[in-house]
């Protein structure tokens, strides 16, 4: 189904090549993942500066509860090995070169699966779908829109740049069209169902981004609606080097909004990270999602 997208989508994008949407300052050879370098080789009995970052990080991911020691205990050593679990990384416990590269790579800030699965906010409750496709790896949050939702309102808060619309709204065409929601733009921000908004560092929602080069972005659950973009990093209108295609990115973030969440797949858009550059569309793995979630 076609969304119905009203006079506020500006046709922007036509006169742009290589637009920065967001501009922050030029990406730093610094990250906030760059501790993580130091730590490649280390296992359970280890010390070492970082580990307790290394800890919270993975805690943010729902991997395990947050510490601020830097001893590697058995606690991390089994969040290690469900994260390489979950990526499909040899299973050790140990922080090995594969297991940190992937670990520094820029990614969305949505959990991968609780610790706890009362939790609520950005940590899905991460169910493996078991269909007759078994070569599936999307997962639900366990929430989702009622079934007398399917007209979602869309909105963006004033001051806004309008060249980043474009891209957020050829994301929200694209889940329209595998999907039986239809998106129409609201000009009330505080009443729409789904909001969208650039915030840095900490924003009020308990999930604060980390500057440049880190978590890209993150969105809530079914019915929240909420969409955070990390107004530091370097939004681009179209792919390209040195920024994050914004479009790929709010087509992930959607995902979330719409109840799913990660794919172990890396092909998938529904994947948890991303390169600079990179642009994805929507594969069959997502599209089975979605339409599971929602059947027609």
């Amino acid at each position: 189904m076609a969304p119905n997208l009203s006079s506020c989508i500006i046709l922007i994008f036509f006169t742009l090549s290589c637009f920065t949407i967001c501009h922050s300052s030029e990406l730093s050879s610094e990250t906030p993942l760059d501790f993580l370098r130091n730590l490649i080789g280390n296992h359970k009995g280890n010390q070492a500066k970082g580990l307790s970052k290394l800890k919270n990080y993975l805690a943010n991911l729902g991997y395990t509860n947050p510490t601020n020691d830097d001893f590697f205990d058995d606690a991390l050593e089994l969040a290690i090995k469900n994260y390489q679990k979950f990526y499909n990384i040899k299973i050790s416990g140990i922080l090995d070169p594969k297991t940190v590269m992937l670990m520094l790579q820029p990614r969305c800030g949505v959990a991968d699966f609780p610790t706890n699965p009362n939790v609520t906010g950005l940590r899905p409750f991460n169910r493996r779908i078991a269909d007759h496709l078994a070569s599936s790896y999307y997962t639900f949050s366990g929430q989702s829109w009622p079934a007398n939702k399917r007209n979602l309102t869309f909105s963006f808060p004033v001051g806004t740049r309008t060249d980043a619309y474009a891209p957020v709204e050829h994301a929200l065409m694209k889940w329209a069209s595998v999907s039986p929601f239809n998106f129409t733009c609201n000009d009330n921000y505080n009443f729409s169902d789904v909001k969208i908004s650039f915030q840095k560092r900490d924003h009020g929602d308990g999930y604060p981004f980390d500057g440049p080069y880190g978590i890209l972005a993150h969105a809530f659950w079914p019915t929240d609606g909420r969409l955070h973009f990390d107004a530091e990093e370097n939004w681009m209108a179209y792919a390209g080097k040195g920024g994050f295609d914004l479009q790929t990115v709010a087509l992930h973030e959607l995902g979330h909004i719409l109840g799913l969440g990660h794919s172990q797949d890396p092909n998938a858009l529904m994947f948890a990270y991303i390169g600079l550059g990179e642009r994805k569309d929507l594969c069959p793995d997502d599209i089975q999602g979605i339409q599971s979630l929602y059947p027609s």
